[in-house]
């Protein structure tokens, strides 16, 4: 465990840049393109990533280590939409939240790893599951992101959309 909070911290802090790019290079109509209908356009993902930042990671972080529990949160009723935020206004929102938590993590000792609370809904949870959780969370919604924006070049790549088969959301079923 004791590499753990220097990796956690590696990996998050390279998100922010991540989406700072991509959301000042790629056409807005490509972020906010849903891959299939009901799924999350790129855009989606980054409000759900900033909210997270704001609600949820932080939020358990802090309440481990004053030793309370803690609530759940449900993206579907808890999450905010960005309907009047631009990708790269919720990219410097988001930049900005995650060096307030990068800050808190610093403040984080190997020893406070073993801390516990009850979430509301899972259980007791120990603040090493919460960091590799939050980990986990930031490069799968950033892999998800990366996947909406693959969907339309899979589509069209004709005769190699089988080499895609493995990011392709609307590939033909047989």
């Amino acid at each position: 465990m004791e590499m753990l909070l220097s990796r956690a911290r590696a990996i998050l802090s390279t998100t922010p840049a991540r989406w700072q790019s991509l959301t000042e290079t790629i056409p807005v109509d490509l972020l906010t393109r849903p891959p299939l209908p009901g799924e999350w356009p790129a855009a989606a993902c980054l409000q759900h990533l900033l909210d997270t930042e704001r609600r949820v990671f932080p939020v358990r972080v802090r309440a481990l280590l004053a030793g309370q529990d803690f609530p759940g949160f449900n993206p579907a009723t808890d999450g905010s939409h960005a309907d009047d935020q631009t990708p790269a206004e919720l990219a410097a929102a988001f930049a900005r939240a995650r060096a307030e938590s990068l800050a808190l993590l610093e403040q984080v000792t190997d020893q406070d790893l073993t801390r516990t609370a009850r979430h509301s809904q899972l259980g007791l949870m120990s603040l090493a599951e919460v960091l590799h959780g939050w980990v986990a969370h930031d490069l799968n919604h950033t892999i998800q992101a990366e996947r909406a924006l693959m969907q339309p070049f899979i589509a069209g790549s004709g005769a190699l959309r089988f080499r895609f088969k493995d990011h392709d959301v609307g590939a033909p079923t047989a």
